[in-house]
This record gives C-alpha cells, sequence and structure tokens, in this order.
C-alpha cells in the first residue's frame, strides 16, 4: 500500500476534513490583521519616524521574508515529498510563527522599537508561510483525488471566513470598544497592539485540532544531508522538464510576474491605504472587511467566467481590470474616491488566481502534472519578494506612498503582456 493510501486509511470520517479547514481558518487571521490591515498600519503610523519611511521599512522586511522563504522552499519541498513529515513541521513552524505574533505586543508607538517590530514580523511571516507549504501538501492524505478539489475550496473559503471574523473581533471587541477591556485604555496604543495576542491565541485554537484528529503514519529516520541533495535535484528536474515544454515554461514566467503584483497589493494595501489618506485603524479593519465581502463576491464570478471564457481570457481581462482600477487606486484623491476604486480592484483577485490554478492544470502535460504544479507554486514564493521590496525602494527614494504603489502597475503589465505569448490548449 502506497504511503497516500496508507494515511487516507489513518484519516477517515468528517473530523480529519474539519480540522484541516479549521487551520486554513485559525491561520487567516495572521494575514488579515498583521500583515495587511491592523499592525502594518500601526507600525506605518505610530511606530516608524515617519509614515512614509515606515511604508518603506515594511515593504523591505516584507521582502526580506520573502528571501529566505525562497531559498527554504524547495528543501521544505523535499522533506515533504521524501519523509511524509508534515504534522510535526507545521506544528514547530505554527509555534514559531504564533510567537513572534504574540511578542508584537512589546512593539510601543515609538521609533526606538522600529528594528523589534521588523524583526518579529519578518520571523513570523517565515513561519506562517513555511507552514503553508507543509499544510498544503497535507492535501491529499486528508480526501482521495475525486476529492481534494473540493476539499481545497471548502478551506478557502473558511479561511476567508476566519479572516473576516478576527477582522470583526478585532474593531468590535477592542479598537472601537469602549471602555477597552483589560484596562487596555491606559496602555500607549494599548487595543491595537492587543490585535497581536488576539491573532496568537485565535491561531493556537482554531489550529489544535489539526494535531488532535489529522493522523500520518510513522516514517522511518531521514538522512538531513541526502534530503538537501534530493531537494536541489527534485527542482532542477523540474525546471528542466519546464523547458522543454517552452508554452508551459512562459506561463510559469508571466504567472511568476502578475502573481506577485497581486500579492504586493495584498501585502501593502492596508498599509498603503493608512498613510496616504490618514485612516484610523477602526476605519482600516472596515475597509479589510468589506474587501474581503467583495474578493470573495470576484471569485465566485470569477469561476462562472472561467467555465464560460477559458481561464487565460479570464486571467487577461481580470489584469485589464486590475491595471484600471489598480490605477485609479494610485490616482485617488480622497477616501471616497480610494474606496470606490479599491473595492472594485479587489472584485477582481479571485479570478486571476482561481484561473491560474486552472489554467495550469490544462497546460501541463499529464505525465508531470503534479511536479509542474510543485514548480507553480514554487515560482510564486521565489520572486514574491520583489513586488515589495521595489515599493520600498522607491518610496524610500521618492518619499511618495504613490509612486512607489504605481510601481505595481507595471509588474501587472509586464504579467499580461507575457501571457499573450502563452497558447492555451
Amino acid at each position: 500500500m502506497s504511503e497516500t493510501a496508507t494515511t487516507l486509511s489513518l484519516n477517515r470520517g468528517a473530523k480529519p476534513v474539519i480540522a484541516y479547514c479549521l487551520f486554513d481558518f485559525a491561520n487567516s487571521a495572521f494575514t488579515t490583521i498583521v500583515v495587511t490591515f491592523v499592525f502594518a498600519t500601526y507600525f506605518a503610523q505610530a511606530v516608524a519616524i515617519t509614515p512614509e519611511v515606515g511604508v518603506g521599512q515594511w515593504s523591505l522586511a516584507m521582502s526580506a521574508a520573502g528571501i529566505v522563504i525562497a531559498i527554504l522552499s524547495p528543501f521544505a519541498g523535499a522533506i515533504a515529498d521524501q519523509t511524509g513529515r508534515r504534522k510535526a513541521w507545521i506544528f514547530v513552524l505554527s509555534v514559531m510563527c504564533v510567537a513572534a505574533t504574540a511578542a508584537l505586543w512589546l512593539v510601543r508607538p515609538d521609533p526606538q522599537d522600529t528594528r523589534l517590530a521588523l524583526a518579529l514580523v519578518v520571523i513570523a511571516t517565515i513561519g506562517f508561510e513555511m507552514g503553508m507549504l507543509f499544510y498544503n501538501s497535507l492535501l491529499p492524505t486528508i480526501v482521495p483525488p475525486e476529492r481534494i478539489g473540493r476539499l481545497s475550496g471548502w478551506a478557502w473559503g473558511v479561511g476567508y471566513m476566519g479572516g473576516l471574523v478576527a477582522l470583526m473581533i478585532a474593531l468590535f471587541g477592542l479598537v472601537q470598544a469602549s471602555p477597552a477591556p483589560f484596562g487596555l485604555g491606559g496602555i500607549p496604543a494599548g487595543p491595537v497592539r492587543a490585535t497581536s495576542v488576539l491573532v496568537a491565541l485565535w491561531f493556537v485554537v482554531f489550529a489544535t485540532p489539526l494535531f488532535l484528529f489529522v493522523r500520518e503514519p510513522r516514517h522511518a529516520p531521514f538522512v538531513k544531508g541526502a534530503i538537501v541533495t534530493r531537494g536541489l535535484r527534485q527542482v532542477a528536474d523540474s525546471i528542466a522538464h519546464a523547458r522543454k515544454h517552452r508554452n508551459v515554461f512562459r506561463y510559469l514566467i508571466a504567472g511568476m510576474i502578475y502573481s506577485d503584483a497581486v500579492s504586493t497589493i495584498f501585502t501593502l494595501g492596508g498599509v498603503y491605504a493608512g498613510v496616504t489618506f490618514g485612516l484610523k485603524t477602526d476605519q482600516i479593519i472596515l475597509l479589510g472587511i468589506a474587501l474581503n465581502v467583495t474578493a470573495g463576491a470576484g471569485a465566485f464570478l470569477g469561476g462562472w467566467a472561467d467555465d464560460r471564457l477559458g481561464p487565460k481570457r479570464t486571467i487577461s481581462l481580470s489584469l485589464i481590470a486590475l491595471i484600471v482600477t489598480a490605477s485609479a487606486t494610485v490616482l485617488a484623491q480622497t477616501v471616497t474616491q480610494f474606496w470606490i476604486a479599491a473595492l472594485c480592484m479587489s472584485t477582481f483577485f479571485g479570478p486571476v488566481q482561481a484561473a491560474s490554478r486552472t489554467l495550469m492544470a490544462r497546460l501541463a502535460p499529464e505525465d508531470i502534472r503534479t511536479e509542474m504544479f510543485g514548480l507553480f507554486a514554487l515560482s510564486g514564493k521565489v520572486t514574491a519578494f520583489v513586488g515589495p521590496a521595489v515599493v520600498g525602494w522607491v518610496t524610500l527614494a521618492t518619499g511618495s506612498t504613490r509612486i512607489g504603489m504605481a510601481t505595481v502597475v507595471i509588474f501587472l503589465l509586464i504579467g499580461l503582456l507575457l501571457l499573450r505569448r502563452v497558447k492555451e490548449s
């Protein structure tokens, strides 16, 4: 019996499925509250020496985390593929993320805490992203192949709800609460800093079922040096196979560039809104809630468009819409204009991401499809640091968050132009 079949026999019933989905529910609070909407804005507005410098520093911190993740990802994939050990790594990396996130409570509204804040958020982001690599590779061990897509969709939807609920608790339970609970009102920026503790507790509570109800078979010890060698060989072989199929290779390059742009908007959108328009924390959280709703609606409509128009056309039209709406967002002069442009822009995130997976499934030859999906996932991590780095450098060089964020439009345009050369089978 194969390893996957053995593990599937251990994970029968509804509990492993629910536990898997709840892990997405758990970790979505980190991306929405810490990385995108609340703590990023707090850092730029209250911790950094100036808001513009704060945006640049936060962007470069995300870029630094991305570089580490890109370096370690091939070895993480090799460990998951060749040892079958996933839960132990998920646990260690989740603890790393939770501990660093909880420690963000120590970051005072004082420029002296800038280095502490950036160091902690880099550590937390590395733990989160590396843990997600092992978590994603756990998917085929939970359900049989014919149900993988369904479970993936369920987990994505549950994760979306997790981020939404966590944002609402942060808004009404901490930031807007009057009086502030737990004596936070007497602590400088207490309610906002406490959102990091909320995220840490949220992660622990809802991630626990994964470790209780998802089972793995016992594995023999592995040689660390062999894993490193195999990891490098595995990545090299995948790239060599992709280059033999030029159409797939062209798509990987195009997807790598426009996905980096979309990821950068996700990561820096909240801090950009706070710094450029002076939005307060509660306003940023409301923006995050609204963007999650429109992004979810866009994902639903994107699935319909994918079936009707095909994935390449869906991606192309969505990228054109993102170029227009992202430009409008950067050029917006009032808060109302910004809200309208940002809500329209978020509608097209889902179609791009969902149709990208569909297009890869259509382009990749059947005999190396799994391998190409692995390379597709890896390519998204390898360049994830480029967009934030460019935004950070340009913002620090010009002193303008608008000019810095405008560079994202260039990435979207390059990705669209490269996608035109891809032939949809």
